[in-house]
């Protein structure tokens, strides 16, 4: 057996595609969706997962704005920022790219959020409408894992899903998203115990560890379904790369279909920030009526 290779680069073009329809619609109402950005600190990863999504912005007809602030910024200082773009009517969305410096509180910061411009989907109020089935903003990469595999699992109703990681920015939303589904969800975390075993009972596994290469072909059923959400960067040969918390080739040999690192779920996580973000122009420009 060899896997599907799940494209996300083209399933991530296809939402951009209409996205990019639902912003001209906008426009065409007199409405410029909007995006602002806040990177604190020169964290050279966080550099560049923000100049992704301004290019993205920038190709789908979002207005982007950054605000690059220095790592000695105050909280303070950021909460403050944070306040005046909640009462700017022209701005729709707001990133706070994480992580932060350390001194910086992350939860006081989303909590910070007025809740209709939180495109990431990380307040505890859109947390809380999730977990309670409710109309919210669906954290961007959990929402990308669940589009990738409609894809490919023709039905996920009574299917069994296994999470390897519980954070609260995949692990617990993908297993609401999955409940919703119908799934049968277990999370398997660090203090889980025989997880090989309970990862081999799964007909759908998604990986968000943050450990390269941790997954190997002895924890997959044959025919399971495998989303790998860890992006790692390593050191082969003096030369660096970037695997996922999956080791793809091995797997490969048992699983149904699997995401690559890069060019899976990474690409949807971007392109579920863009809809995110003409979602919450639309949902400000109705409440003004």
């Amino acid at each position: 057996m060899s896997a599907v290779r799940i494209d996300g680069k083209a399933a991530a073009a296809e939402l951009l595609a209409i996205t990019s329809h639902e912003v001209g619609k906008l426009k065409a109402d007199g409405i410029v969706p909007s995006l602002t950005v806040i990177l604190v600190g020169d964290d050279p990863a966080s550099d560049v997962y923000v100049r992704n999504k301004v290019q993205r912005a920038q190709e789908v007809g979002i207005l982007s704005i950054e605000h690059r602030l220095p790592a000695n910024t105050s909280q303070e200082h950021l909460l403050a920022l944070i306040e005046a773009l909640n009462g700017d009517a022209s701005v729709h969305g707001i990133l706070v790219q994480l992580p932060l410096p350390r001194h910086i509180s992350e939860q006081a910061v989303i909590q910070s959020l007025d809740p209709l411009k939180d495109v990431d989907g990380f307040h505890s109020h859109n947390v809380g409408s999730l977990a309670q089935g409710l109309p919210s903003f669906v954290p961007c990469t959990p929402a990308g894992c669940l589009q990738l595999l409609q894809g490919v699992v023709a039905e996920l109703s009574g299917k069994h899903a296994v999470i390897v990681g519980r954070s609260n920015i995949v692990g617990k939303p993908m297993a609401a998203l999955l409940l919703k589904a119908d799934c049968t969800v277990t999370i398997l975390h660090s203090r889980s115990r025989n997880v090989a075993a309970l990862c081999r009972l799964a007909d759908i596994v998604v990986v968000a560890a943050g450990r390269p290469k941790l997954v190997t072909s002895d924890w997959i059923k044959p025919g399971a379904v495998v989303i790998d959400v860890g992006i790692n960067r390593v050191r082969d040969l003096d030369r660096a790369r970037l695997v996922g918390d999956v080791d793809y080739d091995d797997v490969a040999t048992v699983a149904a279909a699997l995401t690559p690192v890069p060019g899976g779920v990474g690409p949807m996580t971007i392109a579920n920030l863009m809809a995110n973000t003409v979602l919450a122009a639309r949902q400000q420009s109705q409440l003004k009526r």
